[in-house]
């Protein structure tokens, strides 16, 4: 817990990765007793978190959305990205911060864990110096990817690596060819791209392209089967380790 304030109270809520039931009885509770419940969303687009944690709210609880300004992600480097979206995590921190203000309980909805690749934590740095604050963590959407395509990731000594995959094709490469297991996140449009780094480092026939994890309609593939159109936004690709090794009886125990 932190903070410095006797005013309201921030939650960051992990909802998990998708299904419903993997909503943790804490998330649950702390939903039914919040005066407010914020969530992120692509302007236009309903709130994925929202879909998932809405049957938990309280009864006359006020819906705060904060949507974002740009619907595409761009480089890391872009410089007119990354000023819009701090100024949009700067407003949203003062639109929170007034209902904190007035001594209410505000709960901020994160897909997966809030402190994992969250854009809760935006909001965390932001605030949580000065009000009381609580995290509940969630089941992250990598646990939920690799749990549904049944793929042990890692066991042992493996060295498991969480990737974006918006990072240069060459530095993915390398880092792909340094870890025993691997997974690699914010694939969309990324997929080409991270298709020739896992041929680069030797582990594209190891990896598997998994969508929409643990949600309706959602399935898992080799990568290398699958096609070069663009990924959508719930899609991950894992490369696991123990589980290879284990298949040629080279496994150890851990």
């Amino acid at each position: 817990m932190s903070g410095t304030s006797s005013a309201g109270r921030l939650i960051g809520v992990g909802v998990g990765p998708g299904d419903p039931e993997l909503l943790t009885l804490k998330a649950a509770r702390a939903l039914g007793e919040a005066d407010v419940v914020a969530y992120f969303a692509k302007r236009g687009n309903g709130s994925h978190a929202r879909a998932i944690a809405h049957p938990h709210f309280r009864a006359g609880a006020v819906e705060l959305p904060l949507d974002y300004p740009v619907t595409t992600e761009l480089h890391r480097h872009d410089d007119g990205y990354r000023s819009q979206i701090t100024d949009f995590y700067d407003a949203s921190a003062r639109l929170v911060a007034e209902h904190l203000d007035a001594g209410r309980r505000v709960a901020v909805l994160s897909e997966g864990d809030p402190l994992f690749y969250g854009s809760y934590m935006h909001l965390h740095v932001r605030l949580a110096a000065h009000y009381a604050t609580e995290v509940i963590p969630g089941v992250t959407g990598m646990s939920g990817c690799w749990s549904q395509a049944g793929a042990p990731i890692a066991q042992g000594d493996d060295v498991l690596s969480v990737l974006p995959g918006t990072l240069d094709e060459a530095e993915l490469a390398r880092r792909l060819a340094e870890a025993d297991a691997a997974v690699i996140m914010k694939v969309g449009r990324n997929l080409p791209k991270i298709r020739r780094a896992l041929a680069t480092a030797g582990r594209l026939e190891r990896a598997l392209y998994v969508e929409r994890g643990t949600m309706q309609g959602g399935g898992c593939v080799p990568l290398a089967g699958r096609g070069e159109e663009a990924a959508p936004y719930f899609a991950i690709v894992l490369v696991p380790g123990w589980n290879m090794r284990a298949r040629s009886g080279a496994e150890a125990e851990g």
